[in-house]
């Protein structure tokens, strides 16, 4: 139960991401936190998920979720920690869904690794539309794409 609930507030992070990517004319430090507050809080629940399966996939995932949510609030709350990170945010995000990628690869149990696959597809992504196309809109649909399928897939998996 405690599986489907995650993968539900997946989903729906997923599509709240994809509907509203730049969410209106907020300036950007409050779009980039927001995306990193919504991929640490996804990162936490998938990590907390993980915990039943494998422990070390589980660790991984609440660290780089926990990260995530510090580096999210940091940049809604403080304008110059954003300007001090915003030439990093990009592969700031990039590498923790490759990092979760690679971790859901080599730890999945089950013989499903495509969750794994997919983060890793969707980090590369990230870092590829980040530094050549450097558009936010883009950045948050990637986003959303990994929660909702991550969602997806946790309740196929089941």
């Amino acid at each position: 139960m405690q599986k489907l609930g995650s993968a539900i507030i997946l989903m729906i992070l997923g599509l709240i991401v994809l509907a509203f990517p730049l969410l209106g004319l907020i300036p950007f430090s409050l779009i980039s936190g927001f995306i990193v507050l919504i991929l640490g809080i996804g990162l936490l629940l998938g990590g907390i998920t993980e915990m039943d399966e494998s422990v070390g996939t589980g660790i991984v995932g609440i660290i780089l979720g926990l990260l995530a949510l510090i580096l999210g609030i940091g940049f809604i709350y403080n304008l110059a920690l954003f300007s001090f990170v915003t030439g990093l945010i990009v592969y700031i995000v990039g590498i923790f869904l490759i990092i979760t990628g690679i971790i859901g690869i080599i730890s999945d149990c089950c013989g499903n690794r495509l969750n794994g696959v997919l983060a890793l597809v969707i980090g590369i992504s990230y870092l590829i539309v980040g530094v050549f196309i450097a558009e936010p809109r883009y950045l948050g649909i990637l986003i959303g794409f990994w929660l909702l399928f991550t969602g997806i897939l946790m309740i196929v998996k089941k």
